[in-house]
């Protein structure tokens, strides 16, 4: 079958190792599901993945892709939860100490077929394109997660979205304003800025700028550049929800301003199948779509992971077969 895969780990050149090319056909065991993938979207993950980050050398080579959407053999419409749990886990999947992501320890979603236990496929609604819908498994999911159960957001407070053009962050900019927060949001370019203005933040700010006021949670997925003004932008008793590091993940420790502020840092990972049921109906009652930066067919893969890589993001870069 067709697949966009990582042939070696390299660390230093992660390119190197990326190959558009044929797999095997693989085989479906008994409650697992095969999926005709007709869209998947690129994410920071892959990029860890070609550098061999949260991968064994053996276990080489690996489909890419953490998340899509695609046909059941019925033809059922559905979209993929990209994370995998020990079959006697029960609770919130995100805390299974056995959970991996999809091209960790299973191939992934960047290839004509991709098998998965029954449970990681939900239904898509027929007024959700396949392209929209593979941007929500991992990266809508994160910023769904971030804001509804991590910060608990409510209408009427005011966020801060740190570095609004990548995935997560559009997602946040998007899903808050359409949740009814006054999103403001930090781009170290002008059309960064103009980006998160269009997608409906109410004020967009260059990196380290003096806000109008402060905030009640601040969304982190830069790490170490933006961290003192993400913990200088907040209320006392705010929150920073972080879900990467981007530019670093050793920040510097703020801890006066921590406990004199009373502030909270909390981390966040991926989603649960029923946060991502939650998002789906979301966009589907709401008719809010996510921000399409680059669709590629996915021969052309390549040309999207030098765009990631290069940071020339403005929205989610979608693979489609």
């Amino acid at each position: 079958m067709f697949a966009v895969y990582a042939d070696k780990p390299n660390p230093e050149d992660p390119l190197a190792g990326l190959v558009v090319g044929e797999r095997p056909e693989p085989e479906v065991p008994a409650g697992w599901v095969a999926v005709n993938v007709k869209a998947a979207s690129l994410n920071m993950h892959d990029l860890w993945t070609l550098r061999g980050v949260g991968i064994k050398a053996e276990q080489f080579p690996m489909v890419l892709g953490c998340d899509g959407a695609g046909t059941l053999a019925d033809g059922s419409e559905v979209v993929i939860h990209g994370v995998i749990n020990d079959e006697d886990w029960r609770g919130d999947e995100t805390m299974d100490p056995k959970r991996t992501l999809l091209t960790e320890k299973l191939q992934g979603s960047f290839a004509d077929t991709i098998v998965l236990p029954k449970r990681n496929v939900l239904a898509k609604p027929a007024g959700l394109s396949f392209t929209d819908a593979a941007c929500l498994g991992t990266a809508w999911l994160t910023a769904y997660r971030m804001l509804f159960t991590k910060a608990a957001a409510r209408p009427g407070q005011t966020i801060l979205v740190q570095g609004a053009s990548g995935g997560v962050a559009t997602a946040l900019v998007q899903l808050g304003k359409a949740a009814g927060l006054r999103v403001w949001a930090t781009g170290r370019s002008e059309d960064k800025r103009a980006l998160a203005e269009r997608l409906g933040a109410h004020g967009v700010f260059e990196p380290g700028a003096r806000l109008p006021g402060k905030v009640d949670a601040v969304f982190e997925t830069v790490g170490e550049a933006s961290w003192s003004h993400s913990m200088r932008a907040l209320k006392p008793g705010g929150v920073i929800v972080c879900s990467g590091a981007t530019t670093g993940g050793n920040p510097p420790a703020e801890l006066q301003r921590l406990f004199f502020f009373q502030l909270h840092v909390v981390g966040s990972m991926m989603g649960t199948r029923d946060e991502l049921a939650d998002l789906v109906t979301f966009l589907d009652l709401t008719g809010l779509r996510p921000q399409v930066g680059l669709e590629l067919p996915m021969e052309k893969a390549e040309e999207g992971f030098r765009a990631m890589l290069g940071g020339e993001t403005a929205g989610k870069i979608v693979f489609t077969r």
